[in-house]
């Protein structure tokens, strides 16, 4: 499936699933409510995703003054790849990442956090910056943000549920009659969260990432730097992990949910030894 039909998809299943709570706790009513919400998140998902996903993983843009090697780095690569120098956006936090959002080339954003650029060297971060541009070239950073605009929203919807639930929201929609929720309704709505973090996990393709990993291969001209840039990211994120959401663990070059167990089979991220051996592959 391409990635334009995959937003189209997100898009209306968010549409569809809104107005289906809305019509739960509030009828026609209710849904004409909610379909309204989810024009308006689906409007902001697709204008603004890149900036609310910067926002979400706690990154700021800096400017050439600020990081001049950074800058310089991302121009370089840019160039190579016949791409828009992406806006550079920096993450305070120790754990070693990196993510690509914007809705297209022209208003693409590359976020690096300061723990990579503390353990990498030039060719290694070259590199991971050259996944990145990998996803912006091959038109995947569309869909991971609006995936994280949509699974930030569905979240804040859930908590709202369960902090209701909690204070008898639902119970005194049962005595007063209102909705067609209730509490049993607060709890399901308190339940979607982490289904719908999984669903949009598994909407976005393990393949993204093994596509990225070549294409930043192929634009540094050889496989080793990022090789064994993710060599070094697979250690370092275990022993400082970053503390990322289901919302947006999905737009890390590593993953950021070390939790493992049932989780690991809807990860979007391929195990870090596989991706190592195709970039080894391509250096034979």
């Amino acid at each position: 499936m391409s990635n334009t039909l995959k937003t189209t998809a997100l898009l209306a299943a968010l549409t569809a699933l809104l107005v289906l709570i809305g019509g739960f706790f509030g009828g026609q009513g209710g849904m004409l409510l909610f379909f309204g919400f989810a024009v308006v998140i689906n409007l902001g998902a697709y204008w603004w995703s890149g900036d609310i996903a910067l926002r979400m993983a706690g990154a700021h843009e800096v400017t050439p003054e600020q990081a001049p090697e950074l800058h310089q780095l991302v121009q370089e690569l840019a160039s190579y790849a016949r791409l828009p120098k992406p806006r550079v956006a920096i993450i305070d936090n120790p754990s070693p990442n990196a993510f690509a959002t914007g809705r297209d080339a022209n208003h693409a954003v590359v976020a690096v956090t300061t723990g990579i650029l503390g353990i990498l060297n030039r060719d290694e971060l070259a590199g991971v910056l050259g996944h990145e541009l990998g996803h912006v070239r091959n038109h995947d950073i569309l869909i991971s943000s609006i995936a994280a605009t949509v699974a930030g929203a569905i979240t804040m919807l859930a908590h709202a549920a369960q902090w209701a639930a909690i204070f008898g929201g639902g119970r005194r929609s049962d005595e007063e009659g209102e909705g067609g929720g209730g509490l049993i309704g607060l709890l399901l709505m308190a339940v979607l969260a982490p289904f719908a973090a999984m669903l949009i996990q598994m909407a976005i393709s393990r393949g993204r990432e093994y596509e990225a990993d070549a294409s930043g291969a192929r634009l540094c001209h050889r496989a080793s730097g990022l090789e064994h840039a993710l060599a070094k990211l697979d250690v370092a994120s275990r022993q400082e992990p970053l503390q990322a959401t289901p919302a947006t663990a999905h737009l890390f070059i590593v993953n950021p949910l070390t939790s493992g167990g049932l989780a690991t089979l809807f990860s979007t991220h391929p195990p870090i030894e596989e991706r190592i051996a195709r970039l080894r592959a391509m250096r034979l």
